[in-house]
This record gives C-alpha cells, structure tokens and sequence, in this order.
C-alpha cells in the first residue's frame, strides 16, 4: 500500500493494518522528513486518544492529515504507533 499527497508517496509498506476502512501504516514505512507535529488530538471511544501530524510536501501543508495512537487502549494495540491518512491523501495498492 502506498500513501500518496501531491504525486508524493508519504508512506509505503506491504503490512497495513486496516481499521474501520483506514489503512495504519507501520512507523518505519512513514517518510518522517514529511511530518510536522500537529498539537490537534481527537478521541475515539474504543481506540483511545489520537495524535496527528501535518504533511509538507514542496512547502505545501495538508493539516493533521495523518493520526495515529500512541497508546492505545487494549481492543485497539495492533495499531500502536501505525499511521493512518485522510484530508486528500489517497491511500492506493
């Protein structure tokens, strides 16, 4: 799977986990250089609570496009740490 912003691959990995329809990509399979720390969090009742991060490419920031759980509650471990994408970024084989 492949995630995609601007004609840019943001993260690439052959191990997602999915998710309620989102793909949570592995940690090492994100291009770090392309994330900012986002101070946003939102909360899911069975997941726990959600970071997000901004995506940069060619100067160009899609806010909080990208969240993931860094401690998430029991029924949700599998994603630990995974990143998952949304606001325009196309998440593709």
């Amino acid at each position: 799977m492949k995630a995609i912003w601007k004609n840019t691959v943001i993260a690439e990995s052959d191990d997602t986990v999915v998710v309620e329809g989102n793909h949570y990509f592995p940690p090492d399979s994100v291009n770090r250089d392309l994330f900012k720390t986002s101070d946003h969090t939102s909360t899911c009742p069975w997941k726990g609570l959600a970071n997000y991060y901004n995506v940069v490419v060619d100067g160009e920031t899609n806010e909080n496009a990208a969240w993931y759980y860094a401690d998430p509650k029991d029924a949700a471990s599998e994603i630990e740490g995974h990143v998952a994408f949304w606001n325009g970024v196309t998440v593709t084989e």
